[in-house]
């Protein structure tokens, strides 16, 4: 089982003017979010731990995350709102997003009833802005603690500057996963941000100096690229009617977690070991999960049918 840790909370859609003001259309979300969905969907056994609010759209998102199959036994119940992204996507499908929350529920997660995880989770998955908002950022870290020794640790920065806008504090956050994540899935927007002048392969080579077994770079349209300490792989994009992109990077970071999890490869020493082959193969699994997101309105993950 795959323990994904973040938040969860809702994706508000904007649409048309009315007479009185806007149209919205709320949906359900969150980068680990949409991971632990996503996994659901490919029939993998994954667990949600995060904070859900006792409000009406934190019943929403249980609702939600139980009809996939997610095991929410770790999920905490905050007194506290649900955080809403309103999100606004361009001309060509790229989102922006504008987040409410800085007392969301999402943010009071307690680690100590995480720090000794049943033994069937065999990986935890951290990412967004969790690693850098209070108080979840300390608590992520001492789940992360009590768990690398024993457990695959993979994370996605899924860098938000309009939630902490410094890029100090996000670069320090994952200067400090690096040291403790053996899956590192970053985008190239994202590297971009972080790290304007090194080149994708010198960060990817940096990292894998650090400890991390496996880097993967998703880069949009121009595909996706993945390091180990021995070999290196890369895919396509695949062809889509672009609606938007909301909830691709999830997609694909479920998708290759998925994948590693179909071919027993989710412990350290089994992802420093892929070769470029198998490096291709779960990089064009993943990619084309995220193709089947961007063709749907919103974080509308694929099922494992589909694929």
């Amino acid at each position: 089982m795959i323990l994904v840790l973040g938040e969860a909370l809702l994706d508000v859609f904007a649409g048309a003017d009315t007479a009185t003001g806007l149209l919205f259309d709320a949906r359900v979300g969150g980068s680990p979010f949409n991971v632990a969905v996503g996994l659901a969907r490919l029939a993998r056994p994954v667990a949600f731990a995060g904070g859900v609010s006792t409000d009406r759209f934190g019943e929403r998102l249980l609702q939600a995350l139980r009809a996939e199959g997610v095991d929410v036994s770790l999920v905490q119940r905050p007194v506290a709102p649900t955080t809403l992204s309103v999100i606004s996507a361009d001309a060509a499908g790229v989102p922006t997003y504008a987040f409410h929350g800085d007392q969301g529920a999402d943010r009071q997660l307690c680690a100590a009833p995480l720090e000794h995880l049943p033994a069937a989770i065999r990986a935890v998955h951290v990412g967004s802005y969790p690693l850098v908002v209070e108080p979840i950022a300390s608590s992520l870290r001492r789940v992360v603690e009590a768990s690398r020794a024993q457990r695959l640790i993979a994370c996605d920065p899924n860098v938000r500057l309009n939630v902490e806008p410094s890029v100090l504090r996000w670069r320090a956050a994952v200067e400090w996963m690096v040291q403790r994540t053996h899956l590192l899935k970053i985008s190239a927007e994202d590297a971009g941000l972080l790290y304007p002048d090194v080149p994708l392969d010198a960060l990817a080579r940096r990292w894998l100096a650090q400890g991390v077994a496996l880097v993967v770079a998703t880069c949009g349209g121009d595909g996706a690229l993945a390091w180990t300490a021995r070999a290196q792989g890369s895919a396509r994009a695949q062809e889509v009617t672009l609606v938007d992109t909301v909830g691709a990077g999830d997609t694909f970071q479920a998708a290759l977690l998925a994948w590693l999890g179909e071919n027993e490869r989710l412990q350290p020493q089994a992802l420093a070991a892929l070769s470029g082959e198998e490096l291709g193969s779960a990089l064009r699994f993943a990619a084309r999960a995220a193709a089947i997101t961007c063709g749907r309105r919103g974080a509308d993950l694929p099922r494992r049918a589909e694929l």
